[in-house]
């Protein structure tokens, strides 16, 4: 067993490749420059109280409490100081020319798929048997059983089984759409009449329709959303060219980020 390890450049690009992340690795360094290139245009900098705040909040997203934290953590990702600058620069100078871009838009494209952002808290139940979910379904419509009790009695994953059937706040698009379309027409709380899919019986439980608030987090998921779908298409428009030492057996043509 040898003491030390050397790693090439080619032995990275390879490993990148056999890896099948060769292709997200050049985007990434392609989606750089394309911010940079457009925040220059714009006139966009970032200030250096700018970088502190969000060195910070990296650092609490990373636990990094204690400046021995930081530097193993600097370490473990082969950084040094001045290139923990730079990402910290990247990720402000990436959100402010987001914010730039599609701020004015969010207002509008809110209420053109305010349907997408509507969400439900629903239970539920999947069986074979339809008979059987719809014996269950006039039972609790009754009041002879509680949907709890049925969780119990007929999910099998554990889990799944002591939440009773849990499924968490989900969006139209969580759903299937034959689901979604009785999920969302119902007034809540209300257990629905069982659905068959193709996956099964569906007996549902909807607890509460939560209608959308335009409130900072869903405006800045419109923001990061919106600008996602500008960066994918200026990097269509891009002839990738990539350079490489003679020894890295690596062809790539331009044609890499276009729409197959």
């Amino acid at each position: 067993m040898p003491q030390h390890l050397t790693i090439s450049n080619s032995d990275i690009i390879r490993s990148l490749q056999l890896s099948c992340q060769i292709h997200d690795f050049l985007e990434a360094i392609a989606f750089k420059t394309i911010i940079t290139e457009a925040a220059q245009e714009a006139g966009i900098q970032v200030e250096e109280e700018e970088i502190q705040k969000e060195s910070e909040k990296l650092r609490l997203e990373h636990k990094l409490v204690k400046a021995k934290d930081t530097w193993n953590w600097l370490r473990k990702h082969h950084l040094s100081l001045n290139e923990f600058e730079e990402l910290v620069r990247d990720k402000v100078l990436s959100q402010k020319l987001a914010n730039h871009l599609f701020s004015t838009q969010v207002e509008r494209v809110f209420y053109e798929r305010k349907l997408e952002y509507i969400a439900a808290i629903t239970y539920e139940i999947i069986f074979d048997d339809r008979d059987l979910a719809l014996e269950l379904f006039y039972a609790l419509e009754e009041g002879e059983a509680t949907f709890q009790e049925i969780a119990r009695l007929y999910i099998q994953e554990p889990e799944l089984r002591r939440a009773g059937g849990y499924q968490g706040l989900r969006h139209r698009k969580d759903f299937r759409p034959e689901i979604a379309a009785a999920v969302f027409a119902a007034t809540a709380p209300e257990i629905l009449k069982p659905i068959t899919t193709q996956k099964g019986v569906y007996l549902i439980w909807i607890e509460e329709i939560i209608q959308p608030q335009l409130d900072e987090q869903l405006r800045q998921k419109i923001i990061t959303e919106l600008f996602s779908a500008w960066l994918k298409q200026q990097l269509e428009s891009l002839e990738i060219v990539t350079q490489l030492d003679s020894d890295t057996n690596l062809q790539l043509q331009h044609e890499l980020f276009k729409p197959a």
